[in-house]
């Protein structure tokens, strides 16, 4: 089992994008992390041959949820994009393909030379991309946007009410984020099936993947951590790029 590896979750809409990503990786990936894309099997064929001189490995999504025991498959057929393709990255580590991954969106771009020493330290411990979040609250507070100051502090509540954890309110992102199979693992096990829950019930419950990860993390502590700053440089809003 690899240490760490590169995963996005895609879509034939975002194809170009993804076409940009995989590029960059290849000239830039300096330790040669191996890189996984998965799409709906639908769009395998597309993705295969857009990609073939590249060197990344296709996987079907459907070949991700067969390996989540507790969810139907036929339950996702009716979610929104926005939450089946939460609950694909977050259950990739089924796979059982390396004990970490690099979760990346299709519209990363890598502008400099990486390497896996940028996303965990020698002795194999993830950097955890955990922080609350003060430049975008003080550019929202700044420009008059206090709506994303108020969903921010919302959805965190939401998910540590969940866990019982009072004080700070985290974000664990934006993407790309480094994601442990053992953190998973103790979100599945010491949370979810006790409730007779799996991460589907999870999504629709609060749809914060993310959240979900690093709560669970603190809560259960299945590994050590050591917090860092955002990865790459995220617009989240058309204002912040204006």
């Amino acid at each position: 089992m690899t240490g760490l590896v590169l995963y996005c979750k895609s879509y034939r809409t975002d194809l170009r994008r993804v076409l940009r990503l995989a590029e960059s990786v290849q000239a830039l990936n300096k330790d040669g992390l191996p890189f996984y894309i998965s799409v709906p099997q639908t769009d395998l064929a597309l993705f295969t041959d857009a990609l073939a001189s590249l060197p990344v490995e296709l996987i079907a999504d459907e070949d991700i949820l067969r390996c989540s025991p507790s969810i139907d498959a036929r339950a996702m057929e009716n979610l929104p994009g926005s939450l089946a393709q939460q609950i694909v990255k977050s259950e990739f580590w089924r796979l059982g393909l390396s004990d970490a991954y690099l979760c990346l969106d299709s519209d990363a771009v890598f502008i400099r030379p990486f390497f896996a020493s940028d996303y965990m330290s020698e002795a194999g411990v993830p950097y955890l991309v955990m922080s609350e979040a003060q430049s975008l609250m003080e550019q929202s507070l700044a420009l008059h946007k206090s709506s994303v100051i108020d969903n921010f502090h919302r959805e965190s509540a939401q998910v540590q009410d969940v866990f019982g954890r009072a004080g700070k309110a985290y974000s664990f992102g934006p993407m790309p984020i480094v994601w442990h199979r053992a953190v998973w693992e103790s979100l599945d096990r010491q949370f979810l099936q006790p409730r007779g829950m799996n991460f589907l019930d999870a999504i629709l419950q609060a749809p914060l993947e993310s959240r979900w990860y690093g709560e669970a993390l603190l809560k259960f502590k299945a590994i050590d951590f050591l917090p860092a700053e955002p990865f790459f440089k995220v617009y989240h809003y058309a204002w912040q790029w204006d």
